[in-house]
């Protein structure tokens, strides 16, 4: 009888309601925060900057949650940070804190005895601590060296029990101290990328051309002496679609590419005797080998072509083509 009033319920209750009444009341506890982003906010910014170690941040229960994620927004935008667990941290892994380092310890009540536990120890240590929590009574707000207010209206759990706006709240105030730490570091995209290698971002800000083009014995080249015939043996061979023409110096003197080839078909010239610098178009569009290969991309795809030339002071030292450029995942 239980579960079959469960499913009734479930069927006929207004989800979108429930939705949106519960992104009303977080945004309401979001609003709150501009009260306190104070000089309390603008002093722990400031130890922050100033700090010569790493921000070490703890939280218990969601708020352990809501630290982690943290740690990881401040470690991933100019400002080494890491998370440690507070039962942990009373069982050795304090140890991996310096006096060189600052803390950020996240308790919405500020009476979290795992955290708490803790204070005497850290006050040796004299290491700074900076709290989060919803009052300025609490307990790790009086033993922090600054401390920030989350405090929010209510929860938006209509028991009032699971931590909701209270800990979307503690998450938007980090991410607020993290930018604006981003901001005053003038951390930029190359600095993010360095942190992302791995990533789509990583991969477009700093795989290079040299990185990924053909050189050596894979580049399609034949000298000024050479027929179209040879010209076209080679494109065949290094199956790039093009090859490229240069003199003894190595200087690029022209490119000739298979849709060169098929307008041949619509002249007179005959490919048996033809010299490639009959046929050949003279320059070529090429690139810089230090470039940027989501450049190379850009580059490819303005011009509607498919394979680049990539050359140094006039002379030819890699060819790079679209299929390197997906392989790469930088399409």
């Amino acid at each position: 009888m239980i579960q079959e009033t469960n499913r009734l319920t479930q069927s006929t209750h207004n989800f979108i309601e429930s939705a949106k009444r519960t992104i009303k009341i977080e945004l309401e506890g979001i609003n709150e925060l501009f009260k306190y982003v104070n000089d309390d906010f603008q002093l722990a910014c400031e130890r922050i900057f100033a700090t010569k170690g790493k921000v070490i941040v703890m939280g218990i229960g969601k708020s352990g949650h809501i630290g982690k994620k943290m740690a990881a927004t401040f470690a991933s935008t100019g400002t080494p940070a890491f998370f440690v667990h507070p039962a942990e941290a009373s069982h050795g892994d304090l140890g991996m804190v310096t006096p060189s380092d600052i803390l950020i310890l996240i308790s919405n009540s500020g009476e979290s005895p795992e955290i708490t536990a803790l204070l005497p120890t850290l006050k040796r240590l004299q290491i700074p601590m900076i709290s989060m929590t919803n009052s300025t009574e609490s307990t790790l707000a009086k033993a922090s060296d600054v401390h920030i207010c989350i405090k929010t209206p209510k929860e938006a759990c209509p028991l009032g029990l699971a931590p909701t706006s209270s800990t979307t709240a503690t998450l938007v105030m980090g991410d607020a101290m993290a930018i604006s730490l981003l901001e005053a570091r003038g951390f930029n995209s190359e600095d993010f990328a360095l942190s992302h290698p791995g990533g789509a971002l990583g991969r477009k800000l700093l795989l290079k051309v040299h990185d990924i083009m053909h050189t050596h014995s894979a580049m399609p080249i034949v000298n000024v002496e050479a027929s179209l015939k040879d010209a076209l043996v080679e494109i065949t061979q290094k199956n790039l679609g093009l090859v490229v023409i240069c003199n003894e110096q190595n200087k690029i003197e022209g490119v000739f590419t298979d849709g060169d080839l098929r307008r041949i078909f619509e002249t007179d010239i005959d490919l048996r005797t033809a010299s490639i610098l009959e046929v050949m178009t003279k320059g070529g569009i090429n690139i810089h080998p230090n470039a940027l290969a989501v450049d190379a991309l850009n580059l490819m795809q303005a011009k509607h072509i498919t394979a680049l030339i990539v050359a140094e002071n006039q002379k030819l030292v890699g060819v790079l083509h679209m299929h390197d450029l997906l392989r790469a995942g930088v399409v």
